[in-house]
């Protein structure tokens, strides 16, 4: 995932749609940079702007830290800029957009996708995030990294790749420039958290 210089992410038309509250479908309006070689006499633009716009867009996070998964229905908008020494084309362009959204405190569902020594990732949506070993549960946690398999040492509570989990979000850090880069923190020591095993166990 590359960050593109040439992406502003600027205004945000009020379209959300119905959808689960960590995806949003939005319609948005950005520029997009056309170079020089794609202008070419008796070729449309057009035939450009979708694959240099999903390029452009796609697999970053705009300005409110909102994670870019997928636009479509890219429509140029005005004529484009010419700036003076680069001979590109900056063309502004109108699309729809699905973003993943998670925030600060936020209660997400997610699975364990690796085991290590210092705890486990969970996949939630298109990002991973770290449970560590001293976030899992209150019982002291060993952990057996080439099983892949995480266990409490008192109440024999297992967690391992592929359990489904609830977790806090306690820490948020979006890495704008390599999105895989970025840092989330989860917390499964609270009421109503953990594998969903023992949420069901904790129930009855």
């Amino acid at each position: 995932m590359r960050h593109s210089p040439h992406s502003s992410f600027g205004s945000e038309l009020e379209e959300e749609k119905r959808g689960e509250k960590m995806y949003k479908v939005v319609t948005k309006e950005d520029t997009i940079r056309i170079p020089a070689e794609y202008i070419r006499k008796d070729k449309s633009l057009n035939e450009h702007i979708d694959r240099l716009a999903a390029s452009a867009f796609e697999g970053r996070f705009d300005e409110q830290n909102r994670f870019v998964l997928v636009t479509s229905n890219h429509e140029p908008m005005d004529r484009g800029r010419i700036i003076h020494g680069d001979g590109a084309i900056y063309q502004k362009v109108r699309f729809d957009a699905v973003l993943f959204c998670i925030e600060d405190y936020e209660v997400v569902e997610g699975a364990v996708s690796e085991v290590n020594d210092f705890g486990a990732f969970v996949r939630i949506g298109p990002m991973e995030a770290l449970l560590h070993k001293s976030q899992i549960m209150e019982d002291h946690v060993d952990i057996n990294a080439g099983m892949g398999l995480l266990e409490g040492r008192q109440s024999g509570r297992k967690l391992g790749v592929g359990s489904s989990v609830r977790a806090r979000i306690v820490s948020l850090s979006p890495d704008t420039s390599d999105p895989r880069r970025s840092k989330i923190g989860l917390t499964c020591k609270q009421t109503g958290l953990g594998s969903h095993e023992w949420i069901h166990e904790d129930q009855n």
